[in-house]
Parts: structure tokens; sequence; C-alpha cells
């Protein structure tokens, strides 16, 4: 039974120092993708991220940095498994191709949820990412707003 890993890309018409810096630093991110970051990336570092959605906040853990090209961390990607994810930053006449890996998980019932959740996020990831870059537009923004606990069921 073969593993699954998740693969996404898009280009991203902006050069690749613009779009390693939206993603590496804190506040530029908090326009896209995250409410708040408590550190940039950088190598080494574990950081913390809190989602608007969630009261929770997630560690990262940076394993390397390479500007402006590379970036690699772990996570808890699925309940209580640490997972690694890649982006690879290429250059295409000015413009950016982000390339983003995810995994590895099991091909049964577990890895397969894993597989669609997390391959919706780093999809959503990428437009939000390419509409902030592109257009100035935060389209994470009130969009999960249904996913917060709330105590009234209405």
């Amino acid at each position: 039974m073969k593993e699954l890993e998740i693969q996404a890309s898009l280009q991203i018409l902006k050069t690749r120092e613009e779009v390693f810096e939206a993603i590496v630093d804190p506040s530029k991110m908090a326009h896209y993708f995250i409410e708040e970051g408590s550190s940039r990336m950088e190598d080494g570092k574990t950081i913390q991220w809190k989602f608007p959605e969630f009261e929770d906040r997630f560690s990262i853990e940076v394993q390397e940095t390479k500007k402006p090209e590379f970036i690699s961390f772990n996570w808890e990607g699925a309940k209580d498994k640490t997972l690694k994810v890649q982006m690879i930053l290429e250059d295409n006449k000015g413009k950016t191709i982000v390339k983003i890996t995810e995994g590895k998980m099991e091909n049964d019932e577990e890895g397969i949820l894993w597989y669609g959740r997390n391959t919706f996020g780093w999809a959503n990831f990428l437009a939000c990412l390419k509409a902030y870059l592109e257009y100035g537009i935060n389209l994470r923004k009130g969009s999960f707003d249904f996913m917060k606990k709330t105590d009234n069921p209405d």
C-alpha cells in the first residue's frame, strides 16, 4: 500500500523574494493565512501560529529556510502526527511557482481524511497568498467563521 503525500502548486505573479517574505514574515502572513504568528520563520526555531477560526495555537518547527527558494517545517498536520511541509519557490521569468508537499501518511481511512482536508488547506493557502500579493485582498477573512466554536447553536 503506497503512502499518501500532498502536492499543491500555483504560479504567483511576484518575485521569489516577495513570495518568500510573505510566507516567513508573520505580519505579512496575517493578511492572508493566520491571525498572528509568534515570530519570523527561521532555521531551527519553533514558532506558534494562531488561526482566526480556532482558539488553539499550532506549533511550527522550522527546519530550514533558504532565501528565496525553500522553506521546510514540521507540524501536527494530522491528529498526533508530525508531518513535514516543504515549499519550493521556483523562478519563472520574474514570476514564482510555489510547490508545496506535505506528508506522508498511510493509505488508510485516517490518511485519506487527512489527504482531502490538507490538500484543500494548501490549495486555499496558495489562492489566498496569490490574492494578497497580487491584489491586496484577504480571501481568508470571514471564510471559516462557521468553524468557530460558539455556545449559541444559532
